[in-house]
């Protein structure tokens, strides 16, 4: 079939958006936001997974979203855009082009999803494929709140899980320290920078 052009033609999506493949973190608040997604288990049986956006520079994990016993969809992701983009800039457009890195997940490359990025002022990138190691701010999120949050804590239930998960990321962005930011957290870093500015 394929020797007399019989064959089908191949679908193909356009994806304009560039493929990141250097250094993640970045010399200023605001320039790049790195997104992922994390699930764990509950000890009834109940799966929790959720998605993020985390600064690149300031470590601050901006907004969340987190579902039960279902996957993470493109609403989800545009939501969580959205909250990031209004928390930080009171607005819901960036004044500037902010970055969004993350992998190559079917709500991140949705058609939807990266034309809701574009109005709110976000230019998605994309890791290569199979290369988690170049979204590392995020891998290393994930490693975070499983061992210092998620391992440590009686999760019976996903109602116990929703309860607990917000105040898992405030505590992350206020008291987590970071070598990368001098052993500050998140929040202290960013005050201090807001000092000296």
């Amino acid at each position: 079939m394929k020797a007399h052009n019989l064959l089908l033609a191949r679908k193909y999506t356009e994806r304009p958006e560039q493929t990141h493949d250097g250094k993640v973190v970045v010399m200023r608040s605001n320039l790049r936001w790195c997104s992922d997604g994390f699930e764990f288990t509950c000890w009834n049986g109940a799966v929790v997974r959720g998605a993020f956006i985390i600064d690149a520079h300031d470590r601050e994990v901006i907004a969340w979203r987190v579902v039960v016993n279902a996957g993470i969809s493109g609403s989800d992701i545009r939501d969580t855009m959205l909250e990031a983009v209004e928390r930080r800039f009171g607005d819901c457009q960036a004044p500037h082009a902010v970055e969004v890195l993350t992998d190559n997940g079917a709500p991140y490359t949705a058609k939807d999803t990266r034309i809701f990025a574009r109005q709110l002022g976000l230019r998605s990138c994309f890791t290569p494929v199979k290369s988690p190691q170049s979204n590392g701010l995020s891998e290393a999120f994930v490693n975070t709140l499983k061992r210092d949050y998620v391992r440590v804590t009686p999760l019976p239930d996903a109602e116990t899980a929703l309860g607990l998960i917000d105040g898992w990321f405030e505590d992350y962005n206020e008291n987590h320290p970071h070598s990368g930011l001098k052993w500050r957290s998140p929040r202290e870093f960013i005050a201090a920078q807001n000092a000296t500015a």
